[in-house]
């Protein structure tokens, strides 16, 4: 009997916590840990950065997000082209770089939307959801793919190819019919029923593994990381940990921030992670200003391809 009431109550204890809430506590403590972390060595912290000298570093930092943006566009397209789209001519490259601004939003699912209608005018409705419902996983298993690299550091880093296994045919297929209860809830605004559906007749597949989607999310994250070594580069430390070091704890801190929703572009979580796992590898003072100015850098790569696509959208509300 003392058994049966504890399941019963920790099924009740589960079913009274908010997941929502606790990823919103999970964002506030990273953005709290890496403010508190920057106030405390604010002393040492170097801001005096000699733009005359250093602008062109600056400035292909940012030539190197704007391309990973594109990257990323090239992705969501072979991603739809994989789902059976065969509307290749759009302007998916250049809708997808515009909306992207979309994503620091209060909400974080307005680029989403944007991108399901664009693709649902041009496909049907159930092709235009899953593909773009699928896309931030591809973006997670190559950022999760390039931490793998850190296996020459501990074996346990080979378990992060495992997301991989899911991206092909025969597993999509399957975990789209369960996706099919779950889809009202994700997002209620798509008012799709959850009828019985031939998946062939509306998805079809052209490929076992979409290894050109996964390619173009490979280079979407190493363009960001050569950005962030630019930053990096700005200072010229006397002792840099090597490359490999760098993009493992560059890939997993950019992970760990993109699944956390309530952080826009993964902010404060990845800095924080980074700061974490870095250690004493990288000299503090040095390490805060180079996560302040590649996030401004990232930022302001964002702003300046989608700020006329957000301005349009806010003086058509007016």
């Amino acid at each position: 009997m003392r058994i049966k009431l504890d399941k019963i109550s920790y099924k009740k204890l589960f079913k009274t916590i908010s997941f929502n809430l606790l990823k919103k506590i999970f964002f506030l403590l990273s953005l709290s840990y890496f403010c508190i972390y920057s106030f405390r060595n604010f002393d040492r912290t170097l801001f005096n950065v000699d733009f005359s000298r250093d602008n062109k570093y600056i400035f292909l930092s940012f030539i190197f997000c704007l391309i990973s943006i594109f990257f990323n566009a090239l992705a969501w397209k072979n991603i739809a082209i994989w789902f059976g789209n065969k509307e290749t001519k759009n302007n998916y490259i250049s809708f997808y770089v515009i909306t992207n601004i979309l994503k620091y939003v209060p909400g974080g699912i307005w680029h989403f939307l944007e991108r399901f209608n664009f693709l649902k005018d041009i496909s049907n409705t159930h092709l235009a959801f899953y593909s773009t419902l699928i896309e931030p996983y591809f973006m997670l298993c190559a950022a999760l793919f390039l931490t793998s690299i850190g296996i020459i550091f501990s074996p346990i880093y080979i378990f992060l190819i495992l997301p991989l296994i899911f991206l092909n045919k025969k597993l999509i297929y399957f975990i789209l019919k369960r996706l099919e209860i779950l889809k009202s809830k994700t997002i209620g605004v798509l008012k799709i029923k959850n009828s019985d559906f031939k998946f062939d007749e509306k998805i079809n597949l052209i490929s076992f593994f979409p290894s050109s989607a996964f390619f173009f999310e490979i280079l979407f994250v190493i363009a960001k990381f050569i950005g962030f070594i630019i930053c990096l580069n700005i200072f010229n430390l006397e002792y840099q940990p090597g490359i490999i070091f760098l993009m493992t704890i560059f890939c997993l801190s950019w992970a760990i921030g993109f699944v956390v929703p309530t952080a826009p572009g993964g902010v404060g979580i990845f800095e924080a992670c980074f700061i974490f796992f870095v250690g004493d590898n990288i000299p503090q003072n040095i390490l805060i200003v180079v996560l302040i100015y590649y996030r401004l850098i990232a930022t302001s790569a964002d702003l300046f391809l989608g700020l006329p696509f957000l301005a349009k959208k806010i003086i058509d509300r007016i």
